[in-house]
């Protein structure tokens, strides 16, 4: 097994790279895997093989649609699993795979985190049940606590002698049509809403430079220790919380498409998000609710762009596209103590008609997510900036 140090890879290089999210850039990788895409069609399956496609999706209890669209819900490379219809009565096999450095000082944290960046990927798609799961490269009693706590159980993996620490895993369902929401079918007038908070990558970032004087001097402006404490302590917490109330809401509240932001940030996945739309429409993001301060660590850094949306995010919220008359009641809803402590979401942007792409606006307003227990001046909650359509006032 080779040394990390004699390949020039220290642990400093390590850390950085876990900060920055561990990730291929995402144009690089969507090249590197654009020879695995599946086609837009696959032959008829079931119990007959000689049925149509229509045939065999009526049969399976799913909607023809006139305009083109696969008959099969199938899903491939680009998104957050992949849906891939099965031999059997209109059953679809939903599956995900995640794995990183660690990133924050706890190892319960970090099994929890990593467990919940894994199931985030079915969550996405509005699953909220997983049928099995596997632990890679990594024994986490933090990990499986986790996996129960989302209603499934480890039943295996694989663990190697490794000179990095990496955890992760594999997450399974086998679900009918009516359990899963394919990511395909936002409409012009939709609302765009997030669940959780941005700046993990800043926080723990920030966090580290606490014993970095040269990084440290360079944000000590904008921020105390204390600051940098508590908001480190909100993203783990964050980070480790399960996205499995708010899928079972898309399905509450009729959510047409969804996503969870991770290594690409805000930005890169709902321009990944975009580009599946049968519809001609484009995601348009006006507000950014960000763990307080951290847009000023970035901004004082210059590094991250996290206003630019480019930021790096771990296990991070759902971007759900909702019907504009069901976002404030979804985010209204989500914030029920019946769903336990710690569930946001915020209105941050709508869908309009479009060549499905992404952007934010030029001037975003910034909404400072307080960590729990603390309080900021009013004049410090947020940037403001004159909204361009009503609907992104309801929260």
């Amino acid at each position: 097994m080779a040394d990390p140090a004699a390949t020039g890879a220290s642990g400093e290089a390590m850390a950085a790279a876990a900060a920055a999210g561990c990730k291929v850039p995402q144009e690089t990788l969507l090249k590197l895997l654009a020879g695995l895409t599946r086609p837009d069609e696959r032959p008829p399956l079931g119990r007959g093989l000689g049925g149509g496609h229509e045939e065999v999706a009526q049969e399976a209890g799913l909607q023809v649609l006139a305009e083109p669209s696969p008959a099969f819900p199938a899903l491939g490379i680009g998104m957050d699993s992949c849906v891939i219809p099965l031999r059997h009565g209109g059953l679809s096999l939903v599956q995900t795979t995640d794995f990183f450095y660690p990133l924050v000082e706890d190892p319960y944290m970090m099994g929890r985190i990593a467990c919940a960046n894994v199931l985030s990927d079915l969550y996405a798609m509005g699953i909220t049940e997983c049928d099995n799961m596997l632990m890679l490269l990594s024994v986490s009693q933090s990990f499986r606590d986790a996996a129960e706590e989302g209603g499934t159980a480890v039943t295996g993996g694989q663990t190697v002698v490794n000179p990095w620490i990496i955890v992760g895993g594999v997450a399974t369902v086998v679900c009918q049509p009516n359990e899963f929401i394919m990511p395909d079918s936002a409409v012009v007038g939709d609302v765009l809403v997030l669940t959780k908070p941005l700046g993990t990558q800043v926080a723990v970032n920030a966090h580290q430079w606490l014993d970095n004087p040269e990084r440290w001097n360079k944000i000590k402006m904008v921020v105390s220790k204390e600051e940098v404490e508590l908001a480190y302590q909100e993203a783990m917490f964050n980070m480790a919380t399960l996205n499995r109330t708010a899928a079972g809401l898309m399905h509450t509240f009729n959510a047409h498409a969804a996503t969870d932001i991770t290594g690409f940030g805000i930005l890169g996945h709902s321009q990944n998000l975009a580009k599946q739309q049968r519809n001609e429409v484009s995601f348009v993001i006006h507000n950014l609710p960000i763990i307080a301060k951290m847009a000023a660590i970035s901004k004082a850094s210059g590094r991250f762009g996290l206003l630019q949306g480019t930021s790096a995010e771990t296990s991070g919220g759902l971007l759900i596209c909702l019907p504009r008359e069901q976002a404030a009641r979804f985010c209204s809803e989500i914030k029920s103590s019946k769903y336990g402590e710690g569930h946001q979401a915020w209105i941050v942007g709508i869908v309009e008609k479009g060549n499905r792409t992404a952007r934010i606006i030029d001037k975003p307003r910034v909404i400072e997510v307080l960590p729990r227990g603390t309080t900021l001046q009013p004049s410090l909650q947020t940037i403001p900036m004159p909204l361009l359509n009503p609907a992104l006032e309801m929260e």
